[in-house]
């Protein structure tokens, strides 16, 4: 387990299993009579899923159906199947290699409630758009099931809601911390991530003969262990990063006081350039006991993460304490590099929940390969014409990279699929392109997205390949654009040009999420954007007005907004264009009080923007902003006696509503929620009709109800029996 680690082997190098004469499949078969039409006794691999089967290169089954397949394996899906019953599970037989298990493209739990917990109705990604098709926790209920239909194959468990719960986490519904999804589900491995690269090797190995309990140095993936291998030497989380004022237990990671230097001596051991490659934190030195800062990460350069792990705190003592689960987050977000990570080992119960470390991105030319796979790029024919939402969204849309490098604290891509960009090469994109135009039904010449997690990362990456590999910021733009990143989008600026002169193409729309402080660095992309590519609105997320919340989310402040709507509103003017600025914003985030909500409401009304949705803030597993909403720290600083910082989160249903209602200030059936809490803030002078007030005052109507009701609720003396009034004096 402790070799040494050997490049990667390319996804299109390996040597092919030997049903490759057998293929490839027009879809992948989703029943036994599909498998006789292609003449298969069996399958290799069954893929078990909560989505409707969409052979799309948007869909995760289908993208680890088709790798698999272009590897020489026979591939089948089950798609979202009865999970009462044991026997969906045996619909394509048993598999000659495992299960792989998947909720689908979304979390179960974030797909069947709302960021209120309440119940939905509709799922996306099913056909007909109805809800209820899944069980909730679909990773843990179908592992289960597998191992009831075959009890002998092994299971591997992967997609988004296992990858965010590959260790201990909050879990917003239950409002506890929960283990990792390995020992809830049995799973035998976890997957997380983009999982192309180990999932090939993962299957290679297994059709060789062997274990699947012997497979434990992959990349990417998690397991459970009793005992810690021979050859690995463990370092104490509270060496790489000191909690601070624990609880008054056991503390069982008793540690000498951190020097008076140890900011600098971090600053200079972790980055090759210190303003731009150190962690962006600052700490005070320890000087009572139980009471300690930071101490530097030496062991980021001098420990080979191929022979040395981190203990993280366990699973009881983070259920226990907050300021160790906090502690807990900051490590698992210090080790989210491929270049530096090195294991993080957590114990639950009796066993041990090993993460190795996150997978090699993928090179151009593999990204290339995984997209010309022959997808067929609609519905399998077994739903018929029913709608299936989310590919309605997406069949005329092109994903042209991967990850995420803006490090926002409440989404959960950076922890998915890592900060680092991998993007496709111009004519694979331009390909997709024109596979759409000739093949996709219903196609009119419009191209609905060119992006990705975002719009304007394409290749954009780190300027020095050993500065990013030995760098432990979690934001490249936060909180400010690293010197060391490249800005410059004329990759971008060249792929929209060229998509748009491709025949047959009349528009090309961009629609995914803009960081629109990258944006304005490069003026040239700005009117490119503008000019050709907004269909009529453009939506951006500032997510909030004030400095203190959006410090908590790692976004930018609102002179970035100011600037990039300055330079939006200037080339829509040269073009020609009456386009608009849709502004997203978050409700009820970590951090965001009821004076914060206030002024955002107020700068919303200055400037002209009524809301109609409001997305309030989701806990997800494992985000940085979940552990502030749980723990009411803030895991972005170091955790000594210096962060003595409170984060305040709406929790009840009261405050969220509330905060909610502040973005709305413009509904009218908000404003009795919004004067009463203005009275209570102290700013009645919010409330009145015209420009510089929030919420109109009440109608006379209005008063006069409020004056029925004030007189209702006073006692009433002459209504009382006589016994119970004061007793007259006697003369």
């Amino acid at each position: 387990m402790a070799a040494t680690p050997r490049p990667p082997t390319a996804l299109y190098d390996y040597p092919k299993y030997w049903a490759e004469c057998l293929l490839p499949t027009p879809f992948l078969p989703m029943s036994r009579e599909e498998m006789d039409q292609l003449g298969w006794d069996s399958c290799d691999v069954i893929l078990v899923t909560g989505d409707a089967y969409v052979d799309h290169p948007s869909f995760g089954m289908a993208v680890i159906g088709r790798v698999l397949e272009a590897q020489g394996y026979r591939v089948g899906i089950i798609s979202q199947p009865d999970w009462r019953d044991a026997e969906s599970f045996r619909a394509l037989g048993k598999p000659n290699l495992y299960f792989g298990v998947t909720a689908g493209n979304m979390d179960s739990m974030i797909n069947r409630y709302t960021a209120d917990r309440r119940l939905r109705h509709d799922d996306a990604y099913t056909a007909g758009d109805l809800g209820g098709k899944r069980p909730d926790r679909a990773v843990t209920v179908y592992t289960q099931k597998c191992r009831e239909a075959f009890a002998d194959v092994p299971v591997v468990a992967g997609g988004i809601e296992a990858s965010l719960r590959r260790l201990a986490h909050y879990d917003y519904w239950s409002e506890s911390v929960k283990r990792s999804v390995l020992i809830d589900s049995t799973a035998d491995i976890l997957l997380y991530g983009n999982a192309e690269r180990a999932m090939v090797e993962l299957t290679h190995r297994l059709a060789k003969g062997e274990s699947i309990r012997d497979i434990t140095d992959l990349r990417g993936t998690a397991f459970m262990c009793r005992t810690i291998p021979e050859g690995w030497r463990e370092i104490d989380s509270t060496s790489v990063d000191q909690p601070g004022r624990l609880k008054k237990q056991k503390n069982p990671y008793e540690m000498s006081k951190p020097s008076d230097n140890a900011d600098a001596k971090e600053i200079r051991m972790q980055s090759l350039k210190a303003e731009t490659c150190a962690s962006a934190e600052s700490a005070g030195s320890g000087g009572e006991e139980k009471v300690l800062s930071i101490i530097p990460d030496t062991q980021a350069i001098k420990t080979d993460p191929n022979s040395t792990y981190i203990r993280m705190p366990s699973f009881d003592e983070v259920t226990a304490d907050p300021v160790l689960y906090a502690h807990a987050d900051r490590i698992f977000h210090r080790e989210t590099n491929p270049g530096n990570a090195r294991p993080l080992v957590q114990r639950q119960g009796r066993n041990d929940i090993w993460v190795n470390p996150p997978p090699i991105p993928l090179e151009t030319e593999e990204l290339d390969w995984v997209f010309d796979q022959p997808y067929k790029r609609v519905p399998h024919p077994t739903y018929g014409d029913a709608k299936i939402p989310a590919y309605d969204m997406i069949r005329f849309s092109v994903n042209i990279m991967r990850g995420c490098f803006g490090g926002c604290t409440f989404c959960s891509i950076t922890e998915h699929e890592g900060r680092i960009i991998q993007s496709r090469s111009e004519e694979s994109i331009l390909n997709e392109v024109e596979k759409i135009r000739d093949l996709t039904p219903g196609f009119t010449g419009v191209i609905s997205d060119l992006g990705g997690p975002t719009a304007n990362m394409y290749r954009l990456n780190c300027k020095d390949k050993k500065i990013e590999e030995t760098c432990r910021r979690p934001s490249c733009v936060y909180p400010s654009v690293c010197v060391n990143l490249e800005t410059d989008h004329k990759h971008t600026t060249q792929l929209y040009r060229k998509t748009r002169e491709l025949p047959g193409v009349k528009k090309v729309v961009v629609a995914s999420g803009l960081r629109y402080d990258l944006a304005v660095l490069d003026p040239e992309y700005v009117k490119e954007l503008v000019t050709h590519h907004v269909g009529g609105y453009l939506k951006i997320a500032p997510e909030h007005s004030e400095d203190g919340p959006l410090s908590k989310m790692m976004k930018p402040g609102m002179g970035s907004y100011y600037e990039f709507k300055e330079m939006f509103e200037r080339f829509s003017k040269e073009a020609g264009k009456k386009q608009y600025l849709i502004p997203y914003f978050i409700s009820a985030h970590p951090g965001s009080t009821n004076e914060d909500m206030m002024a955002l409401g107020l700068w919303l009304k200055a400037n002209g923007f009524r809301v109609d949705q409001v997305q309030s803030f989701y806990p997800s597993p494992m985000a940085s902003a979940t552990t502030m909403y749980y723990t009411e720290k803030n895991p972005l600083k170091p955790l000594g006696k210096n962060n003595s910082e409170q984060i305040f989160s709406a929790k009840t249903q009261e405050q969220r509503t509330l905060h909610k209602a502040f973005l709305r200030y413009h509904d009218a059936e908000n404003w009795p929620m919004l004067r009463k809490a203005l009275r209570r803030m102290g700013r009645s002078d919010l409330i009145g009709s015209g420009d510089g007030f929030l919420v109109q005052g009440e109608s006379r109507r209005e008063k006069e109800v409020i004056r029925r009701e004030s007189t209702k609720s006073r006692p009433n003396l002459k209504a009382q029996p006589r016994s119970s009034r004061t007793k007259p004096r006697r003369r």
